[in-house]
């Protein structure tokens, strides 16, 4: 037999396995007008290699899909729960922005929900503009020039003028958290305002996978709006 010959049959065979498909696929109850046939077909166990008739092999097949979607159904119900959890700190976090009636406060309420409500024991907020006297003793706040050569290094992210988070660059991590810097695995970039306008929020951990390039953004950014309200409004 030649090569060409051994792959025509394996066509024709491919063919036949394809029109057999089919025809099961539009005949379903093909195996209930030949039940003697159902009988005798005995197919390999998924595991452990032993035959099974086919209806084992189905209620398998069925197992599978259910723990399938059992597993999914128990994923949504963990996101759903975390998203609930995280909605409720935002909310615990807009209220302590409302109440503050003072610009000071507001910086004083921000530190407080951040390291209190979202365990961020590491933040920075960088404020464009000039400091003023009561932002001095706020020592999570520091105060830059529009034209800060500091601030260059994030001109992507204004212009961007949304959250990133993941690895951030030695020189970016030092202006950000100090002495700090060296501990830090991940950080969260927040621009405040348009394009970046009002400042930065930068959130730091320890942990590299803590704020990581695939992770949600959208309540990152609803924070952002919030924070630049209350300290454009006061």
């Amino acid at each position: 037999m030649t090569t060409r010959d051994a792959r025509g049959l394996a066509t024709t065979a491919e063919s036949e396995e394809e029109s057999v498909a089919r025809y099961l696929q539009h005949n379903p109850d093909f195996f209930e007008r030949h039940q003697a046939l159902l009988a005798h077909l005995r197919l390999p166990h998924a595991r452990t290699g032993a035959t099974i008739s086919l209806v084992e092999r189905q209620v398998e097949v069925l197992r599978e899909r259910h723990a399938g979607v059992e597993q999914k159904l128990a994923e949504f119900v963990r996101v759903a729960r975390a998203n609930d959890a995280l909605a409720e700190k935002v909310h615990r976090f807009t209220r302590r922005l409302l109440r503050a009636r003072s610009r000071a406060e507001v910086l004083e309420q921000l530190e407080a929900s951040l390291r209190e409500d979202f365990d961020a024991f590491h933040s920075t907020l960088v404020l464009i503009g000039t400091p003023a006297p009561d932002e001095a003793d706020q020592h999570f706040v520091r105060t830059v020039r529009a034209d800060d050569p500091c601030l260059r290094s994030f001109e992507t992210l204004f212009a961007s003028g949304k959250p990133r988070c993941g690895q951030v660059r030695d020189s970016q991590r030092e202006m950000l958290f100090g002495a700090e810097a060296p501990t830090i695995g991940s950080v969260a970039l927040v621009p405040l305002g348009d394009k970046g306008s009002v400042g930065l929020l930068a959130l730091g951990s320890p942990d590299r996978d803590r704020f990581h390039p695939g992770m949600s953004t959208e309540f990152l950014a609803r924070m952002a709006e919030l924070i630049a309200d209350a300290l454009t409004s006061r």
